[in-house]
């Protein structure tokens, strides 16, 4: 996988609300700069999906992108089952997008 920006690089800045989300047009323009995610058709969201060999795979995955969301203070919705692993991004203060999700994103499609 090509990373094709710095997100990955960046932190989290803690959001407290009462700020505008990400339009639509920015939010798709970020998409290129996270290969593999899909932005959801009202643009207020980011999901992605990865497969694996069995359930505990699936399972050490979502460890590690809650550990990685619980240092940076940005926590995702995460599921799995056997041999998938789903994680969605989005804002929950603001109902949206904001440059934070973009951010752990770039960073859970390097673990």
């Amino acid at each position: 996988m090509t990373i094709k920006s710095g997100l990955h690089r960046k932190t989290c800045v803690p959001c407290q609300g009462g700020i505008t989300a990400m339009a639509a047009e920015q939010a798709r323009a970020m998409m290129d700069q996270i290969p593999g995610w899909v932005l959801s058709e009202d643009a207020r969201l980011i999901r992605r999906s990865s497969t694996f060999s069995d359930f505990m795979a699936a399972q050490q995955f979502a460890t590690k992108v809650g550990l990685l969301a619980e240092a940076e203070n940005h926590h995702p919705d995460i599921s799995y089952g056997w041999a998938y692993c789903t994680v969605t991004f989005y804002t929950h203060k603001i109902g949206g997008l904001h440059e934070n999700d973009f951010i752990m994103a770039a960073k859970v499609n390097r673990l």
